[in-house]
């Protein structure tokens, strides 16, 4: 799975340009990193490759998922997982009930307990499947927020400053971890942060205006 742009440009309608040629190519188990200040267009970007992009930008060039035009596909259609600060997970149900949710719609009945069990005993949280979001931690809420997205099946993965609300220790934690799930999946991962030390060991980073350096 692989995530191309190509001479890509995000500008508002009254012609005040984001950035323009933009090229990046992610590749399976990848994560590229986007740094710069606030308002440059990463969430933009994000949002335009999710296909969320708001009615105020237009954006030119080409978006392409494992050789598949993205622009031409509904949001819904485009197997894009998004992590954002906050977990977003839903108060109303339970944890178990949090991770079904997510799953494919070919899984039926008693099957999406189990496999919703299943993904709970991967991250040694199976204590608190019946437990409602409000009664678990940050860091908890956090791995059941990444399991969800998982077990969706994306093809490709947008994490935006997902770190940004855990405390040092279990932010550290949290992140290695993530980068180890992703890398399983195999799938390609965009993600937005300003700290530095979130980048993985090795990978690309794209910092304003959009240059290529490596992290050490």
């Amino acid at each position: 799975m692989t995530l191309q742009l190509t001479n890509l440009a995000i500008h508002k309608k009254d012609g005040e340009a984001l950035f323009s040629n933009l090229n990046i190519t992610i590749g399976p188990g990848e994560i590229v990193s986007l740094m710069g200040p606030s308002g440059c267009g990463k969430s933009t970007l994000l949002n335009l490759i999710a296909g969320h992009l708001s009615d105020e930008f237009q954006h030119q060039g080409d978006l392409s998922l494992n050789g598949e035009d993205l622009s031409a596909k509904e949001p819904h259609q485009r197997k894009v997982g998004i992590l954002f600060q906050d977990d977003l997970l839903f108060p109303h149900l339970n944890v178990w009930q949090n991770l079904a949710f997510a799953l494919p719609n070919e899984v039926k009945g008693d099957r999406r307990k189990q496999q919703a069990i299943e993904a709970l005993n991967n991250i040694e949280l199976a204590h608190l499947a019946e437990s409602f979001p409000d009664q678990i931690s940050g860091g908890q809420r956090a791995r059941v927020s990444l399991t969800r997205m998982l077990l969706a099946k994306p093809q490709l993965a947008l994490l935006d400053e997902p770190f940004s609300k855990l405390d040092k220790a279990l932010r550290t934690q949290f992140r290695d971890w993530v980068v180890e799930q992703l890398q399983q999946a195999q799938i390609p991962a965009l993600m937005v942060t300003h700290d530095r030390e979130d980048v993985p060991q090795g990978s690309t980073v794209l910092t304003w205006p959009w240059e290529v350096t490596h992290a050490g």
